[in-house]
């Protein structure tokens, strides 16, 4: 059901990174992050998990392409990567995929045996939220931890959720009950801008993930998307005045620390105007995360 090939020579004290697409990812921020991280350090596929076991494939379904000479079926899947991170202490364990439909304790179960058997002593979960923050802030990260010390130097929030979770929240807490090092990073996305990636929540995750592992990463791009992503949420914003004065009110929440419910535009009619903006510019968003 979960297979993996043990790098050879062994990894560097690892540490494991794991996003999940879908309720996890608002956005797509959480996965955009690990595919930014994959990308800098040369991530090696080193494993991935039987998809049979665990997705309901009316749920999670399996993408045919034919449109080439040879037809080609790709069926969702967990993949596991391995980084070699020679300026740092530790190397990592990346792990990314679809939330997983059924079976999540013995999928839990599965993937902390194998990366325990890896070395991994430190867990970091990767999660977005829809939140009501505006675009225009910089994104505080919620954290949750197994000891104080290890998300120290960057400013977050405590955790203030009670609710259903996703295999995140399941997994952080399973891996802290082991024994392991266990950071869960969860970054709000502007709910009203949910059709295209929050490169801003995948900045803030990013430099979490840094924070967590010790493991430096060049921001220089994930900047420059964070700019052009709120760029193009404002010129959605500019065009209507309900969508300016719902963000002016979350501006005013956010410097303030409150929020006032008023008769403002829904977060579906903005993801409206998002989606017809895009199109307009013959770039259709992205799959939503969520």
């Amino acid at each position: 059901m979960l297979s993996i090939t043990p790098p050879d020579p062994p990894l560097r004290d690892p540490i494991v990174v794991v996003a999940f697409r879908g309720w996890n990812d608002a956005a797509s921020a959480a996965s955009a992050t690990i595919a930014t991280i994959a990308e800098q350090r040369g991530a090696e596929r080193i494993g991935s998990v039987d998809p049979e076991e665990f997705y309901d494939f009316q749920v999670t379904r399996p993408i045919i392409d034919l449109t080439g000479p040879d037809p080609a079926l790709t069926w969702p899947e967990v993949e596991i990567t391995a980084i070699r991170c020679p300026d740092s202490a530790h190397d990592l364990v990346l792990v990314v995929g679809g939330e997983p439909s059924m079976k999540w304790p013995t999928f839990c179960r599965l993937l902390l045996d194998a990366v325990e058997a890896l070395g991994v002593r430190r867990f970091v979960t990767l999660g977005a939220l829809l939140a009501d923050v505006p675009h225009t802030r910089d994104v505080m990260l919620t954290v949750m931890a197994t000891e104080e010390g290890l998300m120290e130097g960057i400013d977050t929030r405590p955790p203030g959720y009670r609710g259903p979770t996703g295999i995140v929240g399941v997994l952080h807490l399973l891996a802290a009950e082991r024994g392991l090092e266990a950071v869960s990073l969860w970054a709000p996305a502007s709910h009203y801008a949910a059709g295209v990636i929050n490169h801003k929540a995948e900045l803030a995750l990013l430099e979490g993930v840094t924070t967590a592992t010790g493991v430096p990463f060049d921001t220089t791009g994930v900047r420059a998307n964070a700019r052009e992503f709120e760029e193009q949420v404002d010129q959605v914003v500019a065009a209507d005045p309900r969508l300016q004065q719902l963000v002016e009110q979350l501006e005013q929440a956010a410097d303030d620390d409150r929020l006032e419910a008023q008769d403002l535009p829904s977060g579906d009619e903005l993801v409206a105007e998002l989606e017809r903006f895009l199109r307009e510019r013959q770039d259709p968003p992205p799959p939503q995360g969520v």
